[in-house]
């Protein structure tokens, strides 16, 4: 038994410590994550099982901008993480097409929507979602290999009015 512990000992102890690299990785600066559902369609589409680069870095500054994808845990559903795009920030004023409101977001909230909104569950459901909810944003596409590439920052036309600093 010695001896086989003397030879696989090295492997162990290589194993151990790539496993808490990878952890570390993941959990402070990026991940590969699955996207699934047709919400962000064409963006990503549900047929095709893509994975997307995560970016985990610059969450503790809310160091987020307009029309980003995120990834964040569901408001109404912890269990979920969903990917969505990042219309507006804290003191926007949004247009919500679908009632014809206009709403503020408050501070310290964020408002989401997904690219293909028929069939979106999204925040003109459920509201602002707090900022403490956003695990990262998604900024490639990672598979499949004939979709890898940058996911591109994109806003709708004239439903937000950015908060002015002054």
């Amino acid at each position: 038994m010695a001896r086989v512990w003397a030879a696989l000992r090295p492997y162990v102890k290589h194993s151990i410590g790539g496993t808490l690299v990878g952890l570390t990785l993941s959990d402070r600066y990026f991940c590969v994550s699955a996207v699934h559902g047709s919400s962000m369609h064409p963006t990503f589409e549900d047929r095709t099982g893509e994975y997307a680069l995560v970016q985990r870095s610059g969450l503790a500054r809310y160091d987020f901008s307009r029309g980003e994808v995120v990834t964040f845990v569901s408001p109404v559903d912890h269990r979920s993480t969903l990917v969505k795009r990042l219309i507006g920030l804290p003191g926007d004023w949004i247009s919500v097409p679908e009632t014809a409101e206009i709403r503020k977001i408050p501070e310290g909230h964020c408002w989401v929507e997904g690219d293909n909104g028929s069939v979106s569950w999204d925040s003109r459901c459920y509201g602002p979602v707090p900022l403490g909810l956003v695990q990262g944003r998604v900024t490639h596409v990672v598979w499949p290999p004939h979709k890898i590439g940058r996911v591109d920052k994109r806003m709708p036309e004239g439903r937000v009015m950015p908060q002015r600093h002054f």
